[in-house]
C-alpha cells in the first residue's frame, strides 16, 4: 500500500515520443498552459474554502462553544504552526513529486477533516484536527509554485504568478459569502461540512485535470519554447541536497525575504482573522461583519494582480520597488481601518478601508515569498525556496494568533494596528536588502 502511494506521488515520466513539430508544440503549449493555470487556480480557491471558513465563522464559533479569545488564538496558531512546518517540508517534497497527485491529496484530506470538524465535542479535539488540517493545507502551494515555474518563463512570471495568486483572495472572499449565508440561516456547522463536500469533488477533478512538467506531455522546457533565460542557472553536477544547501539554506537573499515574510504575514492574518471580531465588538452584527470582510480579500486579489503587472511593466520583473511602495501605503490604510470601523460609520467607508488593507497587503504577500523567491534561486529548488519563505511567513501567522490575543488583552485593538504599522516598516527594511540582487548586481 505504501509503495503504491509513493509511486503515485513520483514525478510523471517524460513522454516516450517528444513533440518536434513547432506548430504542434505551440498548440499543445497553449492548451496545457491554460489547463494547468485554471486547474491550479480553481484547486487553490477551494483549498481556501476548507481553511479560511473558521475566520469568518469566528464570532459564532466563539459564542456557540464558549471559547475565549485566547483559546481561539491558540486554535488558530496551532494551524499556522503545522501549516508553516508542513509548507517547508512539502516544498522539499514537491520538487521530487508530481504536481497532480500532490495537490489533489492535500485538498481531499483537508476536505475530509472539514466534514466532521463542526461536530467535534471538545476544544482539544478541535485544536488537534485543525492542526492536522494545517498540515494537509501545506500541500497546496508548493506544487503550484513548481507548476508556475515549469509552465511560465521568467519574463512573464511576475504577471502570471500574481494573477494566479488572486486564487487565495478569491477563495477567501467566496467562502466569506458562503459563511455569511450559513450564519444568517443559523447553521454555523454548515460553514465546515459544505466546503468539505465541495473540496472532495474538486480534489477528484484535479486528478483528471492536471499533469506534471511539460516534458511529461512531450513538450520542450518553457524557457526554450519562449526563447527566455533563467535568472539563476544551477551549476551542473550538484546533487539535490547540494542544490538546497547552496540555493536555499545558504542564500542570504532568500533569508532576507523570509524574515520580511514574517512581518507581511503577521499583518495579513492579524487583519484577516480578527476583523470579524473587531467589527462585532464595535457594534456591527456578525452576519454583516462576515459580508463586509469579503471586501478585504476580494479587492485584495486586485492588489496582488496589479503588483505583478507593475513589476513586469515598469521594473523589468523586479519586485522590491513594488513591495516597498505597497507596504508604505498599507500603513495609512491600517490607520484608516482602525479609525473608521465602527457601527456609526457608513458601510461603504468600512468596506473601503478593509479593501485598501487587503489591496496593499496582498501585493507583498504574493511577491515576496513567491515571485521574488523564485527569482533568487534556481528552477530545481523553487518549491523548496517558496516552502522555506512560507515557513517563516507562518511564524508571522502564528504570532498573529496568540500575539494578537495578547495585544488585545493588554492594549486593546489599538495595539494590533500599531504592531501592524511597525511590521510594515521592518518588512520594507528586509526587502531592501534584495535591491542589488534584483538589478543583477547580487551574487548567489
Amino acid at each position: 500500500m505504501l509503495s503504491k502511494f509513493v509511486n503515485w506521488m513520483k514525478p510523471l515520466p517524460n513522454a516516450q515520443n517528444p513533440i518536434t513539430d513547432e506548430q504542434e508544440i505551440a498548440k499543445k503549449y497553449k492548451y496545457w498552459r491554460i489547463k494547468m493555470f485554471f486547474g491550479m487556480y480553481v484547486g487553490y480557491v477551494v483549498y481556501y474554502f476548507t481553511r479560511k471558513n473558521l475566520s469568518y465563522a469566528a464570532p459564532s464559533f466563539i459564542s456557540e462553544l464558549g471559547v475565549t479569545k485566547m483559546e481561539f488564538g491558540i486554535l488558530g496558531s496551532t494551524m499556522y504552526v503545522t501549516y508553516g512546518i508542513g509548507k517547508f517540508l512539502s516544498g522539499m517534497l514537491a520538487d521530487r513529486c508530481n504536481i497532480r497527485a500532490f495537490m489533489a491529496f492535500g485538498l481531499i484530506g483537508s476536505s475530509i477533516i472539514n466534514l466532521f470538524f463542526g461536530f467535534l465535542p471538545s476544544l482539544p479535539m478541535l485544536t488537534f484536527f485543525w492542526g492536522a488540517n494545517g498540515a494537509l493545507q501545506s500541500m497546496g502551494f508548493p506544487p503550484v509554485a513548481k507548476g508556475l515555474v515549469y509552465w511560465f518563463s521568467p519574463s512573464e512570471r511576475a504577471t502570471k504568478w500574481t494573477l494566479w495568486s488572486s486564487a487565495h483572495t478569491v477563495g477567501t472572499a467566496l467562502v466569506g459569502i458562503l459563511v455569511g449565508v450559513c450564519i444568517a440561516a443559523n447553521h454555523w456547522k454548515a460553514t465546515f461540512y459544505i466546503p468539505g463536500i465541495i473540496g472532495l469533488i474538486v480534489g477528484v477533478v484535479l486528478l483528471f485535470t492536471l499533469t506534471d512538467k511539460p516534458s511529461s506531455v512531450g513538450l520542450p522546457p518553457v524557457e526554450e519554447y519562449h526563447n527566455d533565460i533563467l535568472p539563476v542557472k544551477k551549476q551542473s553536477g550538484l546533487t539535490h541536497w547540494q542544490t538546497l544547501t547552496k540555493y536555499v539554506f545558504g542564500n542570504h537573499y532568500l533569508w532576507a525575504l523570509a524574515f520580511a515574510y514574517i512581518f507581511v504575514y503577521f499583518i495579513r492574518f492579524a487583519t484577516l482573522d480578527w476583523s470579524t471580531i473587531f467589527m462585532t465588538e464595535r457594534g456591527i452584527a456578525a452576519d454583516r461583519a462576515a459580508y463586509l470582510l469579503v471586501f478585504m480579500p476580494f479587492i485584495g486579489s486586485l492588489g496582488g494582480i496589479s503588483a505583478g503587472w507593475f513589476a513586469d511593466r515598469f521594473f523589468k520583473g523586479r519586485c522590491a520597488p513594488v513591495n516597498i511602495i505597497y507596504l508604505f501605503l498599507l500603513i495609512f490604510s491600517l490607520l484608516g481601518m482602525y479609525k473608521f470601523t465602527h457601527v456609526e460609520s457608513s458601510w461603504w467607508i468600512i468596506a473601503l478601508f478593509l479593501a485598501l488593507v487587503g489591496f496593499f497587503v496582498d501585493g507583498p504577500q504574493n511577491l515576496v515569498g513567491g515571485v521574488q523567491a523564485s527569482r533568487v534561486t534556481v528552477q530545481e529548488s523553487v518549491s523548496a525556496a517558496t516552502g522555506f519563505t512560507g515557513l517563516f511567513g507562518y511564524i508571522g501567522a502564528f504570532l498573529s494568533g496568540i500575539g494578537s490575543a495578547f495585544l488585545i488583552e493588554r492594549w486593546g485593538w489599538y495595539g494590533i494596528f500599531v504592531a501592524c504599522a511597525i511590521s510594515c516598516v521592518v518588512a520594507m527594511l528586509f526587502i531592501s536588502i534584495t535591491w542589488k540582487k534584483e538589478v543583477g548586481d547580487g551574487k548567489n
